[in-house]
């Protein structure tokens, strides 16, 4: 999303917000499950390769099990932050699947402030308060043309952009294909 530039700049900033605080709530379980209070904040503490938050589906389980999850109120768990960032992920896949496709029916591209105007819709609008959901309007009016989309990913023109963005939505589509079935699984897709 970074790389979208300073026009989705306050969604990138969400989502360094939200795996910061994941790491967060990883290093604070691994340090009470090891008895300790203090350790350096490294990548190998933050218990990502042997602790519960080395996968989704370990996070998931390790917080309902430990009642950090709460379906009554918000709370700082690594699954009600995750599923803040799995939403996130599908705004931006229905984004560039819209950007991977030429023009309609009429001849027209969408650009790309319609685009994620649409994904919002669908993605997260649902989700944010009315206060979040014009400000993020704003944000769409704003966004550069398809062209400067389009030297994000290296071409010129739609027909190499088209390949190179399939390959991001088909990775894309895989982590949240994932995320998704461990989250039904679970029952957390409801969070508040």
């Amino acid at each position: 999303m970074e790389s979208l530039g300073a026009m989705v700049a306050f969604f990138s900033q969400k989502v360094r917000e939200k795996v910061t605080l994941i790491r967060e709530l990883s290093l604070k379980h691994r340090l009470k499950a090891d008895g300790k209070s203090s350790e350096l904040q490294t990548p190998a503490a933050f218990g990502l390769n042997h602790g519960a938050y080395r996968s989704v589906r370990s996070m998931v389980e390790a917080e309902l099990r430990a009642g950090v999850v709460n379906f009554s109120r918000r709370t700082d768990s690594g699954s009600r932050t995750l599923l803040r960032l799995h939403r996130s992920l599908l705004w931006l896949k229905l984004m560039l699947e819209g950007l991977s496709e030429g023009p309609g029916a009429d001849g027209r591209s969408k650009t790309p402030g319609e685009l994620s105007r649409d994904a919002y819709r669908v993605a997260l609008a649902p989700h944010h308060s009315w206060l979040l959901r014009q400000a993020a309007k704003v944000v769409f009016l704003a966004l550069p043309d398809r062209k400067y989309f389009l030297q994000l990913v290296c071409v010129q023109t739609q027909q190499e952009a088209t390949p190179i963005l399939r390959i991001i939505i088909r990775a894309l589509t895989l982590v949240h294909t994932r995320t998704q079935r461990i989250l039904t699984e679970y029952d957390v897709l409801e969070l508040p």
